[in-house]
């Protein structure tokens, strides 16, 4: 359980990364590199094959899984720029059938010159109960 949340906190962490210096430089980025950046994690780690969805999806006012960019290079390759205001998750996961299955889920939008992130602090640490 431990293995399987680390690989998948650091998976956000390096999407974050991503997004956050890009985003700040001004530089751009899309949904797939952040994508590639999680999943590059996933993959060092072992757990590639059990990592069966996008990294995350767009958010907007319409609804939940919106129509703005995907932080997908699995299921569609999203070559769309983020841009200021742009809302979207970052929530990869690792499921091992029959085992466990364990998801972290932070909400972007993207500023002018920001990258924000709710909660501000994500999770660090695993509470087994």
């Amino acid at each position: 359980m431990v293995s399987v949340w680390t690989a998948v906190r650091d998976a956000r962490d390096a999407a974050l990364e991503l997004l956050q210096a890009r985003i700040a430089a001004g530089t751009p980025v899309r949904g797939a590199e952040a994508d590639d950046a999680a999943r590059a994690v996933i993959e060092a780690r072992g757990f590639g094959p059990h990592f069966w969805h996008r990294t995350g999806h767009s958010i907007d006012a319409r609804e939940l899984h919106g129509s703005g960019p995907q932080l997908d290079n699995l299921e569609s390759r999203d070559d769309r720029v983020l841009i200021p205001g742009v809302g979207f998750s970052v929530e990869p996961g690792v499921y091992l059938p029959g085992e466990l299955g364990v998801r972290s889920e932070v909400n972007c939008f993207v500023g002018d010159d920001a990258l924000l992130v709710t909660p501000r602090v994500p999770q660090r640490d695993l509470f087994i109960v």
